[in-house]
């Protein structure tokens, strides 16, 4: 009898601890500072915060469904076993839209801050240069390892602590506000609540990454204790963090207003603090995080397309195909570099939005699982239980829902249409939902993702 090759486990809470980190880029907080600056009218550590407990919620539910499923899974397989197939599939459609333009995002962001330091180039050239690189790189299977992935974080919060040692003495000084207590960042005279939910809906983004620790269930000690746990710390360590960085940055530049690009406003903020050498090793840090998470991302969906492929989710044909040299998706792969060109003709706020109508979306969902499985399948319904799996992710849906709802109008409408396609391609798939929909394995993905990276 032929023995089941299983996954070892050998994670525990401080491996997906900087598993987290590593997903969660703790530079993140930079790129989107001046949009929320703007958005907010000089609130953005409310709005993070806003965005924190938003995302504490979603996490426990995240906790609370890979307890009930301790293996390889998403927001896609949760609603899929608790609430519908085919609801589930219409959240795996949505989360597909994500996959593929964080690739996009890293690009642009990295063009904008390139630009900005070497004026003289256009912004196209840095993203189809960048494209062209990432591509390449994940066309003939070459991968950062956990090792350098390891190096980078570590890199990212060492340019994170510079950053707060010259802000804190350059509060000090008199620059900026002038002092380091205030409460100005969280609520002033040009701000309203209206406008720091419309900022926490962009900053959502900051965030993904924590739902990856999902994926390790197989491999980690005791998961049904360990990854909850590792999902909470991850999401409040990172929001924290994020409070402390935005609400230092609006001090040390309090008018929101003069920003000369509010794309690249953090740059502003360095140069005050630390002139150009610390704007260098700035600019250093973002380029490094956007091209290893770029790598990273853009290899990721091309993977997931190609499961999609092999399970017949979508035509099997061109997404299933491996490239025979390289052992990768390289179908998927220039497909994904070739959407990633929309960098070029679109802003960062519109992608960013854009990304955060899928993942706002299978946050609500992860929510109304744990109400689905627990409390109405489940019949946990004494206090506790009903606290636990009623009330607490209830008010988790119901943030999502409505930080969803504050998402510009133009993310709205395109995600819309996107929602609209993926419904048309499952009343066709499921012959008017006379039958099942199409389901992909994720444990598979996972495996796909190690083997062909190998």
């Amino acid at each position: 009898m032929e023995k089941t090759v299983q996954l070892k486990r050998s994670l525990n809470f401080f491996h997906l601890v900087l598993l987290g980190l590593a997903y969660m880029a703790p530079l993140t907080v930079f790129s989107t500072f001046g949009i929320v600056e703007d958005i907010s009218r000089g609130a953005t550590p409310a709005a993070y915060l806003v965005a924190l407990i938003a995302m504490l919620f979603t996490a426990y539910s995240y906790g609370r469904m890979s307890k009930a499923f301790p293996i390889a899974g998403s927001a896609y397989s949760y609603t899929q076993k608790s609430i519908s197939s085919h609801l589930g599939f219409m959240v795996g459609w949505v989360i597909l839209m994500d996959y593929l333009f964080i690739p996009m995002i890293n690009f642009l962001i990295l063009g904008l801050y390139m630009t900005d330091y070497f004026p003289s180039i256009p912004l196209s050239v840095w993203i189809i240069g960048m494209i062209v690189l990432v591509t390449a790189f994940n066309l003939i299977g070459m991968k950062v390892t956990v090792t350098m992935n390891m190096i980078l974080l570590g890199f990212q919060y060492l340019v994170l602590i510079i950053f707060v040692i010259l802000s804190i003495k350059a509060l000090i000084n008199g620059t900026g506000q002038g002092t380091v207590f205030s409460l100005q960042p969280f609520m002033n005279e040009h701000t309203s609540i209206i406008a720091v939910f419309s900022g926490a809906s962009i900053l959502c983004l900051s965030f993904l990454g924590f739902d990856a620790l999902t994926t390790f269930a197989e491999e980690t000690i005791k998961p049904a204790k360990t990854i909850p746990k590792a999902i909470q710390f991850v999401t409040l360590f990172a929001g924290t963090c994020f409070i402390i960085i935005s609400y230092l940055a609006h001090l040390i530049h309090p008018d929101f207003t003069s920003y000369k690009n509010l794309d690249t406003a953090s740059i502003e903020v360095a140069k005050i603090i630390g002139g150009t050498l610390f704007n260098a090793l700035f600019i250093a840090a973002i380029v490094v995080t956007c091209f290893t998470s770029a790598t990273a991302s853009h290899a990721s969906v091309s993977r997931i397309l190609f499961a999609m492929g092999r399970d017949s989710v979508i035509p099997k044909k061109f997404f299933a195909y491996i490239h025979p040299k390289f052992r990768t998706p390289a179908n998927n792969i220039i497909l994904v570099g070739i959407i990633a060109l929309a960098a070029l003709f679109t802003d960062l706020v519109t992608i960013t939005s854009f990304i955060n109508f899928g993942a706002l979306f299978a946050f609500t969902f992860v929510n109304l699982s744990v109400v689905a499985h627990y409390f109405i399948k489940g019949k946990q319904r004494s206090l506790r239980g009903t606290i636990q799996y009623l009330i607490i992710p209830i008010i988790g849906a119901g943030i999502s829902l409505k930080l969803w709802s504050d998402l510009d109008v133009k993310s709205m409408t395109l995600g819309c249409i996107w929602a609209a396609v993926g419904l048309l391609y499952l009343i066709y798939k499921t012959k008017l939902f006379r039958v099942q929909p199409p389901q992909m394995d994720f444990v598979n993905v996972e495996e796909t993702n190690k083997d062909l990276s190998m």
